[in-house]
């Protein structure tokens, strides 16, 4: 206790050798920071773990491979690549999510615009699609079963709704927050309507149009696997329910992954699209181009 007591009033008296270390530690920080931003392999870091824990686990016996099969014994389900099958239920899959994202997305997107834009189109329509909103849509499978039966019309109704929504919502509230300042601005320099659309409401919405577009996609691979699972003949979750029924939890793991990864690739492009899109706007800025 001496000792240290001994030690306080010389730092306090020489205030200089502490302050000497802030400058060093700062630039430690900020250089640690740029590198883990600039890096391409931090956003990899947390799925590289839980992948070292799984293959762990189950190699020592912690994880039963009848709960979750071991990585490797995923990977040896290549009957399914040798055969064409799973590229083939890849590709159906993947033509149901696009063609229910453009339908729902795409009526939602001119929806959005027309109840943001209006206020008579926003009291006519918005109440309903509230309304409508608040109905799980999963819940609707026997009634849609009944309207198109089980053929990919029931599929591509589902997946369109459940991207609906979010779309819709994120672009209202998006043209709905434009700054009214920017719009005046435009006015003043007499833009018209379409001019004042194009230059001002269009590109401040963006941001919130493809935040509702991202969940809308995250919302579309849940609706897509669940219609998949109800008397499908082929697709993803067709595939996943066809391996329940012979016991094989490798490919049903191998299902859960391919959706998980082009959920990602799904993300992965909007996020381009917004740096190629909002290239102006600050938040979006390329970080290498940061000092």
């Amino acid at each position: 206790m001496t000792g240290l007591a001994s030690l306080v009033p010389s730092v306090a008296a020489d205030p200089s050798a502490s302050a000497d270390l802030s400058p060093f530690l700062r630039r430690l920080g900020c250089g640690t920071g740029r590198r883990l931003r600039a890096s391409a392999v931090t956003p990899w870091l947390l799925p590289a773990g839980l992948l070292a824990l799984w293959a762990a686990t189950s190699g020592t016996g912690a994880l039963p491979a009848h709960v979750l099969p071991a990585p490797w014994a995923i990977a040896a389900a290549h009957d399914k690549i040798v055969d064409g099958s799973l590229l083939a239920d890849v590709a159906v899959s993947f033509r149901r999510a696009v063609s229910g994202l453009l339908l729902g997305g795409g009526i939602a997107f001119a929806l959005g615009l027309a109840n943001g834009l209006s206020k008579i189109s926003e009291r006519l329509t918005d109440t309903t699609v509230q309304m409508v909103r608040n109905i799980p849509n999963l819940s609707l499978i026997p009634l849609v079963i009944l309207w198109f039966g089980i053929g990919e019309e029931a599929k591509l109704f589902l997946t369109a709704l459940g991207v609906f929504f979010p779309v819709y919502i994120n672009t209202f509230h998006g043209v709905r927050t434009v700054d009214a300042q920017l719009l005046e601005m435009g006015r003043s320099y007499g833009m018209g309507r379409f001019d004042l659309f194009r230059r001002s409401v269009l590109p401040g919405a963006l941001p919130s149009i493809f935040v509702g577009l991202r969940y809308a996609l995250g919302i579309m691979w849940l609706t897509l696997i669940v219609a998949e699972t109800i008397a499908a003949s082929s697709g993803i979750g067709h595939m996943a329910m066809e391996a329940r029924e012979f016991l094989r939890v490798d490919v049903v793991v191998l299902a859960i992954l391919i959706y998980a990864g082009l959920g990602k690739l799904a993300d992965v492009a909007v996020r381009l699209l917004e740096r190629l899109t909002l290239s102006w706007h600050p938040a979006f800025a390329d970080p290498r181009g940061s000092k």
